[in-house]
């Protein structure tokens, strides 16, 4: 991502872990996760990466709020699955779009939602990363320094 373990906040905000944040897709994810203690992969990984990526949050932190609502929360792989998001051990950082957002929930939180056209997600993969990880070597970059 370009950014040090330092870049990021060690306790998961508030408004997150109150789905208060605005975002109607997130704050839903939230209340059925604090509701049921359950969320689909799909939704675990959205909510991951928001966490991680958009908030920069430690994944630690996200890691541990799952764990204390998840009724299927098993720490090894909750741990992994966060770890592999926030790309501890990978070079691609997992990310969502507005577009893959509507394809995998059957766009119950975007056709509605007051944001559409214009929310956090909106965007291409590469135009994502760009806004998310401005330090980030970019491939050609990487590829230079390996010269």
């Amino acid at each position: 991502t370009g950014f040090t373990p330092s870049d990021y906040a060690p306790e998961l905000p508030t408004d997150i872990a109150e789905g208060r944040t605005g975002l109607p897709c997130i704050d839903g994810f939230v209340a059925e996760l604090r509701a049921t203690g359950y969320i689909h992969n799909h939704a675990r990984m959205w909510l991951a990466a928001y966490v991680v990526h958009w908030r920069r949050v430690a994944w630690q932190a996200g890691a541990r709020w799952f764990l204390q609502h998840l009724l299927d929360g098993d720490p090894a792989s909750n741990n992994m699955s966060w770890q592999w998001v926030a790309s501890t051990f990978s070079h691609k950082p997992y990310i969502f779009n507005r577009e893959n957002l509507e394809r995998y929930s059957d766009a119950i939180y975007c056709f509605e939602c007051p944001l559409y056209g214009h929310c956090d997600f909106e965007g291409s993969y590469d135009q994502l990363e760009a806004i998310l990880f401005p330090l980030r070597p970019t491939e050609e970059g990487a590829a230079d320094a390996g010269q």
